[in-house]
């Protein structure tokens, strides 16, 4: 049985600060295949596995940080780690999220401006990639088992599900309509009442607020001093800038502005060539880690490619470093800042409601991620057609990748038929991949 806990966690209760390193670090290091398979990972491991939170609060924690910009599995480590172990647990949680993602990618961007294209390193990525359509398959029909649980629920996961994948509307607006529609519909009826929590520990949420001020000026300060010492023609500054812009305007997740990121690297500061973006979106989308990570990829090639009289490699690995700085420390200040106050309102039934439709709308958008992938993933000629103020992306039947498909029914079966564990079917996939890149 799952322990209740005060909010956050009061001292006595609080699980080990080991046991919580040790957890997120695995999660870290698994934590393939988007926001619908880190989700569910950290589900398994908290809620199923260690038993450390109960589903309705793990529920509640997802809904504020998909309200939030930036990206929401990295954010909701943060604030798992925070309800176990306070603000250190928030900062080692969030950190290890990032850091094998961050940490592979540096050395992924590293052969590529050094090396340029490596038959092995592709056929790798090809195979990861492949593999995470399973894991993408197999956490949205677990989290779909969680959360849908009525038909009023399923109906707002398929509204939400067309209005992205089909119109293309804006995901505040569809998270604020299904935030509506879950008052409206549940209001004070069945499934409405909330247990009481116990009163919010003041020390902790003092301490918590003091973090937030902390991480807010070891974001904004070294922006400040390097826009004024640097100038704004200067590349470090022009990137904390930008990177900066990129944590506030990131609501939906890295696919909700992807176009928007591209746009601004390769046509306005041509940083980078289209080529060069769709490589470090393809090692993003195939390494640990929020697809945001992307960003780093961007940082680094853009600071090795323009030299700023040092070596290359080093230019980019500072290159690299910054984006990281810029892109993740304004998650913490989003988290430390809020979850007293979000903590608070699990006593409110209106907002219960209200993020009980979110929760719903999450599936959807989740899926419609999912499918998007897929279609990149299995295809390689992909258009859009458009009918009205309809948009679907079109797959060119004949372009099918027989080896990605193949790859990626074989870790399924490997996943979801015989429950074998992650590493053994990332691990398969990645020689399969090599294989059917090196001898096609």
């Amino acid at each position: 049985m799952t322990r209740e806990l005060s909010s956050p966690m009061s001292d006595d209760q609080s699980v080990p600060f080991g046991e919580v390193t040790r957890a997120f670090a695995r999660i870290g290091v698994l934590s393939f295949g988007g926001p619908a398979a880190q989700i569910a990972l950290m589900h398994k491991v908290v809620v199923e596995e260690k038993q450390w939170l109960p589903e309705d609060r793990f529920l509640h924690a997802l809904n504020y940080c998909m309200l939030l910009p930036g990206p929401e599995a990295m954010q909701l480590a943060t604030y798992i780690g925070w309800l176990l172990q306070g603000v250190r647990g928030g900062l080692i949680a969030g950190a290890l999220f990032i850091l094998p993602g961050f940490l592979v990618l540096l050395g992924l961007a590293t052969a590529y401006v050094t090396l340029g294209d490596v038959p092995a390193v592709e056929g790798l990525l090809f195979g990861l990639q492949a593999a995470v359509l399973a894991i993408v398959v197999q956490a949205l029909v677990r989290l779909s088992q969680k959360t849908l649980t009525s038909p009023l629920a399923a109906a707002l996961a398929l509204a939400a599900f067309i209005a992205l994948y089909v119109f293309d509307v804006p995901f505040p607006l569809v998270i604020a309509v299904a935030a509506l529609a879950g008052v409206l519909v549940w209001g004070r009826g069945e499934g409405a009442r909330v247990q009481p929590a116990v009163s919010a520990d003041s020390v902790r949420n003092a301490e918590s607020f003091r973090a937030a001020g902390v991480c807010l000026a070891l974001w904004l300060g070294p922006l400040a001093v390097l826009m004024l010492a640097l100038g704004l023609n200067n590349l470090w500054a022009q990137q904390a800038l930008f990177f900066s812009w990129t944590a506030i305007i990131t609501f939906g997740g890295a696919y909700a502005v992807l176009a928007y990121i591209t746009q601004v690297v390769v046509q306005d500061f041509a940083w980078l060539s289209t080529a060069d973006m769709v490589t470090g979106l393809g090692l993003a989308e195939s390494t640990p880690g929020p697809l945001i990570l992307v960003l780093v990829f961007v940082g680094y090639v853009a600071a090795a490619q323009a030299g700023l009289g040092m070596d290359p490699v080093l230019a980019g690995l500072l290159g690299g470093t910054l984006t990281l700085w810029f892109t993740f420390i304004p998650c913490f200040v989003w988290i430390f800042f809020g979850a007293p106050f979000v903590e608070r309102t699990r006593e409110i039934i209106w907002l219960k409601n209200a993020l009980r439709g979110v929760t719903a709308a999450v599936v959807g958008v989740i899926a419609s991620l999912a499918i998007w992938f897929a279609i990149q993933v299995l295809f390689d000629v992909v258009s859009a057609v458009n009918l009205g103020p309809a948009s679907l992306p079109a797959p060119l039947l004949t372009s099918l990748n027989v080896p990605a498909m193949a790859i990626a029914c074989v870790a399924g079966v490997l996943l979801i038929g015989l429950k074998r564990g992650l590493f053994t079917a990332l691990g398969i996939s990645a020689v399969l991949g090599i294989a059917a890149t090196v001898f096609a």
